[in-house]
């Protein structure tokens, strides 16, 4: 498998070369095609002069046996770099430039073709050989020699140079291209594998700190630096964010798994312990349905227990479906809930004071899951009341949200202890640790059903007054 490194290190070396390759080849291309079109031109002039020059001695009648053309032709070589031959109307060399008096050009003959494209497009440069009179291809061009008299005919003209020195040329060029070029890669290379190290250096501490937050470290974090790019620093806060939250969801599994492990043993110990008593003998039969009755009432809230549990998980899961919300009058619920509640008020001889608006106040809601906040709510706020005390519950709108309010007296919550109320298994009451009559789920359960609706809840207490509060949207 390919690491981040290697596919960004190839990317660039090949980008790269074929740039340099590219660049090189357009370059040499082009520098090729500039010299041999100047080449060219300077054959067609030199062929020009050279068959004016031929038409002048062709007047006076030496051509042919005139040294001063020879001497001409020859000083016109040396000087030019480019050979002349100097052929009549059949194509037939009868002169060259070069120094030999016995040339072996002397007397060959021209290709036809080449000597009718000079006649019919008047200047047509090629590289060949000349249908062997050259050894190699050269730079080739021909002008006719006309006559000045009659105007026809009487030759040509073909000038020539060797293409090897603008091929040293290129190459030189080339060369002087290729070895700064490969300077230049060898340097790029060096810098993309400095910056592709870094880039990937934090991504492989990304790795490792989740390697080692997969064996358990739980505090593994990954470095934030100013040295790594925005979007690297944006991965690791991500990762740290998520960390985190696992790491606290984790320790709050570990304290649910162990309160319930707290809250469990009490009752199972004291389900086990009566139903061994009773089979070994221990609790007489006269007074085993006593005992019994006991260990039914454990058993139940055992099932209230789970099933809270169980509602709770679902409405975290899945919110409150809408199909299974309603539309009520919130103060009617309000009402309906205090009403159940009225043998444990007089029980403890209660104050009981309820405001409520002249008109109902409408919400969308799922009713049995509202009614069990309030249900939870105002017991709760029953068992803390001090007795003979009072017990309030207020509702009030403002704007388009509800709010609900129910107070008691008794004893001040500690305000550090505020936060905690609604956390699974907490009891403010640390007396309470073996209640019998809850397991510190009921501000957990009210929390989650109001959040599951779009709402907030929160607790005040001060100067002997405890007021748990909630809101939900209203509708009309």
């Amino acid at each position: 498998m390919k690491t981040t490194f290697r596919r960004q290190f190839t990317m660039i070396a090949t980008l790269l070369l074929a740039c340099m390759l590219l660049t090189g080849i357009s370059f040499l291309s082009l520098m090729r095609n500039s010299l041999q079109a100047q080449a060219i031109d300077t054959l067609r002039g030199n062929a020009e002069a050279v068959a004016n020059l031929a038409r002048a001695y062709d007047s006076s009648g030496e051509l042919e046996s005139s040294w001063d053309f020879r001497m001409s032709l020859s000083f016109f070589s040396e000087i030019g770099g480019a050979e002349a031959l100097v052929c009549d109307e059949t194509g037939t060399v009868l002169l060259c430039s070069c120094e030999q008096l016995s040339c072996q050009h002397l007397g060959k003959m021209v290709d036809a073709a080449f000597l009718s494209s000079i006649a019919q497009g008047g200047d047509v440069p090629q590289t060949d050989t000349l249908a062997g009179i050259y050894d190699a291809p050269r730079y080739i061009t021909g002008v006719c020699i006309s006559s000045n008299m009659t105007g026809e005919t009487i030759g040509y003209v073909i000038v020539s140079s060797a293409m090897t020195q603008t091929l040293e040329l290129v190459s030189h060029s080339g060369a002087l291209f290729f070895y700064p070029a490969i300077i230049v890669i060898i340097v790029a290379l060096l810098a993309a594998t400095f910056f592709s190290r870094s880039q990937v250096r934090p991504l492989a501490q990304v790795a490792e700190t989740a390697r080692r937050y997969g064996r358990g470290d739980l505090s593994a974090r990954v470095e934030v630096s100013n040295q790594n790019t925005r979007e690297i620093n944006d991965l690791a806060q991500a990762f740290n964010t998520m960390a985190a939250s696992l790491e606290e969801s984790e320790q709050r599994r570990q304290e649910f798994v162990a309160n319930v492990s707290h809250e469990l043993k009490t009752p199972m110990t004291t389900i086990g312990g009566y139903i061994d008593g009773m089979l070994d003998g221990t609790i007489p039969p006269e007074k085993q349905k006593h005992y019994m009755q006991i260990v039914s009432g454990e058993v139940r809230r055992l099932s209230r227990l789970v099933r809270n549990m169980l509602d709770i998980s679902r409405m975290q899961a899945q919110g409150i479906e809408e199909s299974r919300k309603t539309r009520f009058d919130l103060g009617e619920a309000m009402s309906d809930v205090l009403i159940t509640f009225e043998q444990k008020i007089n029980a403890r001889h209660l104050q009981v004071s309820v405001d409520l608006p002249d008109k109902p106040v409408w919400t969308r809601a799922e009713r049995d899951s509202i009614t069990q906040v309030l249900y939870n709510l105002i017991d709760n706020a029953i068992k803390f009341c001090s007795p003979s005390g009072s017990l309030s519950l207020l509702l009030s709108v403002k704007s388009s949200t509800a709010c609900v309010v129910v107070q008691n007296t008794g004893q001040t919550i500690a305000p550090e202890e505020l936060p905690l109320l609604f956390d699974r298994f907490h009891k403010a009451d640390k007396s309470r640790s073996a209640d019998r009559e809850g397991w510190g789920l009921g501000l957990y359960i009210a929390k989650t059903i109001v959040g599951a609706h779009g709402g907030d809840i929160w607790a005040e207490s001060e100067n002997g007054v405890t007021r748990f509060s909630f809101t939900l949207p209203v509708v009309r």
